[in-house]
């Protein structure tokens, strides 16, 4: 018989080699050597019967059956809830503000509201008062006004002269009292003459001087009194242009190559060369004190 294509032949196994991986054999060798392999096929075989074992033993339970009357009684309770609800018509005009708020009253922000109410002489006891003063003072010491407010007093007593100024008299409630610091300044004026010689001139003793006042006099204004400084509580004298030198231990507070701004100590004096005759003047702060300017 004549064969038609091509002539099939089989395989042939035996030339064909299989070889394992090296990893898989060390694995397989090292379980043998430890007699492991038992247990690896048990794993192996619990791995593959427990999906199975485990979906017919879910298919076989069922569920538990349902109380009888549960679905009864979920529909009654239902039933009762909806039954105590009560259906209330709306009423808008109770959220109008103008109703809402009709027992309010507007306020002027401007007027005092909280006042004490009005007492009689039966419910307090006799109090008298004594002034307590809170001070204002500015950068360059000096005390603007202070204000005087009435403390009542339980034990009794005359009012305190808390504010009074030199003429002893004592300023009424809410009144302001304007302070500032002055000073008393020695003056001594020297002289050279033609001649060559010296003449020194004690000048009337200044006290009470305020700030913005020049010294000796509006003619001669070798320095200006500035107030006191508020760091060291010192006077401060602003010195003239027309002053060539200066000496003493006064402490200069502002300028490079002439001193602006001195500050003095008292008790401890300071010359002044002033003008175009030279003519010294030395200076010799005596007190500090605050005083009163005024009231309000």
């Amino acid at each position: 018989m004549k064969r038609i294509g091509p002539e099939l032949k089989k395989p042939n196994l035996k030339s064909i080699d299989v070889r394992v991986p090296k990893v898989a054999k060390d694995l397989y060798e090292d379980l043998r050597d430890r007699r492991l392999l038992p247990l690896v096929a048990l794993l192996l075989v619990a791995i593959v019967a427990a999906p199975i074992l485990l979906s017919g033993s879910g298919s076989a339970s069922s569920p538990p059956p349902a109380a009888p009357g549960a679905a009864d009684l979920a529909q009654s309770s239902s039933v009762d809830v909806n039954a105590g609800l009560t259906v209330v018509k709306a009423a808008p005009g109770l959220r109008e503000p103008s109703k809402r708020l009709s027992r309010l009253h507007p306020k002027d922000p401007f007027r005092q509201h909280y006042t004490n109410a009005p007492v009689t002489e039966e419910s307090t006891p006799v109090e008298t008062s004594t002034s307590s003063t809170v001070t204002s003072e500015t950068s360059t010491g000096e005390i603007l006004a202070e204000e005087t407010v009435e403390v009542p007093n339980q034990t009794g007593g005359s009012p305190a002269d808390h504010g009074s100024d030199s003429n002893g008299s004592v300023p009424g409630k809410g009144h302001l009292v304007f302070y500032a610091f002055a000073v008393d300044v020695k003056i001594l004026r020297t002289e050279t003459k033609p001649s060559g010689g010296k003449e020194t001139e004690p000048l009337p003793t200044r006290e009470r001087v305020l700030p913005a006042t020049s010294l000796p006099g509006e003619k001669q204004q070798v320095v200006t009194y500035m107030g006191i400084s508020p760091k060291t509580k010192k006077p401060l004298f602003l010195v003239s242009t027309d002053v060539s030198a200066v000496f003493g231990d006064a402490h200069c507070v502002t300028g490079s190559d002439s001193c602006q701004l001195l500050e003095l100590e008292e008790g401890i004096p300071e010359t002044f060369v002033y003008g175009a005759n030279d003519v010294r003047y030395k200076l010799t702060v005596l007190k500090v004190e605050p005083v009163v300017t005024g009231h309000s």
